[in-house]
């Protein structure tokens, strides 16, 4: 049985109806022969900051796509916009099973193989991989995406959506921004060779 990788880039929530099931799904996700790996995307990251008690958070959260994260959890996110900071936390924890929230706390934030690279968001130019915040991992967009240094490995990453895959010699953007284009984009790499799938292409781009 050949063995396969899939590593997802993260941002699993705040991108439509239904991010509670689309947590479940993944959590639950098991097939013979595959090695799952998810990593953490900014969202997730504000979520678990918001779940250890930043309350200031919840307002840009709330703006940024957590109000129909909230709903697909059954929370009334007008009700915690209103409430008390102490309040407002209690209701979020409340809606938010526990389970969910460990597996989003298991995700990574680099995933490695061959010469590539996966992350959500990005590197620090000049900074050894080992050495990298999990903020620029998370978050970055600048300096990253305009450097052309050889970083050692080629990044693939997704946070910052662009129109069309951006392949770069030392990186590769995948995000597609499926939640609001219906285009969702996965890179495939077996041995020397890589392709392109997305949800708008009858076949595999080569």
């Amino acid at each position: 049985l050949r063995e396969f990788v899939v590593a997802d880039l993260g941002d699993l929530i705040d991108r439509g109806p239904h991010s509670a099931q689309v947590v479940e799904r993944l959590r639950n996700y098991s097939a013979p022969g595959v090695q799952a790996v998810f990593l953490l995307g900014n969202h997730e990251d504000v979520l678990l900051r918001v779940l250890d008690g930043d309350a200031s958070l919840i307002p840009s959260w709330l703006r940024f796509g957590g109000s129909e994260s909230l709903e697909s959890y059954g929370a009334d996110p007008w009700k915690i916009a209103r409430s008390a900071d102490v309040e407002a936390l209690r209701l979020i924890r409340e809606a938010i099973p526990n389970d969910q929230v460990e597996f989003l706390k298991s995700f990574a934030d680099t995933c490695r193989f061959g010469d590539y690279l996966f992350v959500h968001a990005g590197i620090r130019p000049g900074v050894p991989i080992d050495e990298q915040l999990q903020s620029d991992l998370r978050w970055i967009r600048e300096p990253f995406l305009l450097d052309e240094t050889d970083h050692g490995c080629v990044v693939v990453h997704g946070h910052t959506i662009s129109a069309d895959i951006e392949e770069r010699a030392n990186r590769i953007g995948i995000d597609t921004g499926a939640y609001r284009t219906g285009v969702l984009t996965a890179l495939a790499i077996e041995g020397p060779e890589r392709w392109y799938l997305n949800t708008s292409a009858q076949d595999p781009a080569p």
